[in-house]
């Protein structure tokens, strides 16, 4: 009996242990958090980097509030009411820009339907 208590016990901690982890954040950062659902979505534009990090600026400010602006790698981290959204854009080529958003709730679910929202106002940002 206490063997099966024991065990039943040590499987129920493994299961719980299994479920937390850490998740990587579109800045190159690690939080705590659901670490294997997805919760980025990215965007392809045939724009310049400035063009496209200025255009993410506007749609996080306008949304919510930038938290931090690395200009040097280009990443944004912003919070849109309880959610906080990190931005990552890179030069894939020459003529190709590269845009990672990543939304999570504060307690580290992913929240992929606001990422995308985000991605898609900044390609509607390019277009003004």
């Amino acid at each position: 009996m206490r063997l099966k208590c024991f065990l039943g016990l040590m499987t129920m901690a493994l299961i719980i242990g299994s479920l937390n982890g850490c998740y990587s954040t579109a800045d190159g950062g690690t939080k705590a958090g659901m670490p294997w659902l997805k919760d980025s979505v990215v965007g392809r534009y045939e724009r310049p980097v400035d063009q496209i990090f200025e255009a993410a600026i506007e749609v996080i400010r306008f949304n919510g509030a930038i938290e931090s602006e690395n200009s040097i790698n280009h990443s944004l981290i912003g919070r849109i009411d309880t959610r906080k959204i990190w931005v990552q854009v890179q030069e894939e080529s020459p003529t190709i820009t590269r845009v990672e958003v990543q939304s999570r709730t504060k307690y580290g679910r992913p929240d992929v339907d606001l990422a995308s929202e985000i991605e898609k106002q900044i390609a509607l940002q390019l277009m003004r």
